[in-house]
């Protein structure tokens, strides 16, 4: 059982988490400005956030920085960007001229290494170190909330994603999707692709400004550096806690659909931690664990509520309930392997048991991960990050990512 500590805790978690979502509801009322739908927020301003760094930490050796890739909302993302390149490739690179879309240098603190900038047509240059050139996996991530709270720069998504990003050696590229109820559903659903198909327009500019050797300046303003030069779009993973997991298996889902309009992007897995589904009929830990820690169900239900417009509110919606009947969708034996994250006292155990199983009967590998003691979000929620737990689950879904993001394969399995 959780310590008194966490009980303690969670209660005025419940209470505070209540008294928020119904202050939303109050606000919002049932139909939304549509003018302000369509901007919408995506992070609330009483919530506490980590500033982005674009200098590598002396502590975990990983970049940060906010990026705002739609002119029309709030969609955001931060990105992290794992190992700094040794200073024989920044000297390489620094001797090309800097463009107006290359980050300026920031002051090292605490003795981390400034941030020098990576320049994308280095890349076509045979005298590039090989360090420049390394490709690194990307992960995409989308952070819970309940789709109406949490931010990609909010400071325990912020640590999480750091820890990602070292552990897996990869770009993560945190998603900052629009938030209910300003923003109701398929909002943060289409953020979700608008942000994958961004990620696959980065990588079609940075092969567009390789010409012989040579440089085309055609749309070189647009390039983002740090996904042109090292992310690897061919091996692309989606990681989503909570309401994020729901948000990464409907992208999954478009990529299965119509892999041609994300095209270099290929999602080779996803991570769907403690998902947030839901039904109609409910299960067993729907009913043993209604009351459970931190996140209970008639909250969670206020949450859907806010997300949901009043017309299309039910609990077998197919953002909800991924095994309703009648979702639609591409065949469950296409989707990509799928590994499934759980806590032993979280009521929407159940359901995402059930999908990681019919996932297993038409052959996709979908193992899911139980951890004894552990509530919702004890990965990812600021109190619980620095237990035990916490760091266990990060290490074990870079043991399991590796087999499908790593260039030569892996020697762990589950």
């Amino acid at each position: 059982m959780p310590s008194v500590g966490v009980k303690i805790y969670s209660v005025f978690f419940k209470l505070w988490l209540r008294h928020r979502l119904q202050s939303l509801a109050a606000v919002a009322g049932p139909d939304p400005d549509p003018a302000a739908a369509a901007f919408g927020v995506s992070c609330r301003p009483d919530e506490a956030t980590a500033p982005a760094n674009p200098a590598f930490s002396a502590a975990d050796g990983v970049a940060s920085k906010d990026l705002h890739i739609d002119p029309n909302s709030s969609l955001s993302v931060r990105i992290f960007l794992p190992t700094p390149p040794p200073q024989h490739a920044h000297a390489h690179l620094l001797a090309h001229p800097r463009r107006a879309s290359d980050p300026t240098p920031a002051p090292a603190s605490n003795g981390a290494a400034p941030y020098r900038g990576y320049l994308p047509h280095a890349l076509a240059s045979p005298r590039a170190p090989a360090s420049a050139r390394r490709r690194l996996p990307i992960v995409v991530q989308f952070h819970g909330g309940g789709f109406a709270t949490g931010s990609s720069s909010a400071t325990a998504n912020d640590a999480f994603c750091r820890r990602v990003a070292k552990l897996c050696d990869a770009i993560v590229v945190a998603v900052g999707y629009r938030l209910a109820p300003e923003s109701r559903y398929p909002a943060a659903f289409e953020d979700g692709v608008k942000v994958l198909k961004w990620i696959a327009k980065q990588a079609n500019l940075a092969m567009m400004s390789k010409v012989g050797g040579g440089v085309d300046t055609f749309g070189a303003s647009t390039v983002e550096p740090w996904i042109a030069a090292h992310g690897d779009p061919a091996r692309c993973v989606l990681l989503g806690a909570s309401c994020g997991a729901n948000i990464a298996d409907y992208v999954t889902r478009k990529t299965v659909e119509d892999s041609k309009q994300f095209d270099p992007i290929k999602v080779v897995a996803q991570v769907l931690m403690y998902p947030f589904f839901i039904g109609s009929v409910p299960t067993h830990s729907e009913i043993r664990l209604a009351n459970s820690y931190f996140y209970d169900k008639s909250t969670c239900i206020l949450a859907w509520r806010l997300f949901l417009s009043e017309k299309e509110f039910n609990l077998d919606h197919p953002a909800a309930n991924p095994l309703a009947p009648g979702r639609g969708g591409p065949p469950l034996k296409c989707m990509p392997p799928t590994l499934t994250v759980i806590a032993e006292h979280d009521w929407m155990r159940d359901r995402a048991i059930a999908y990681s199983e019919e996932l297993r009967k038409v052959n996709v590998d979908s193992p899911v991960l139980d951890y004894k003691d552990t509530v919702h979000e004890f990965a990812t929620l600021d109190v619980f990050l620095k237990t035990p737990q916490a760091q266990a689950c990060a290490e074990d879904i870079a043991i399991w990512m590796k087999k499908y993001i790593s260039l030569r394969g892996h020697e762990f399995s589950y």
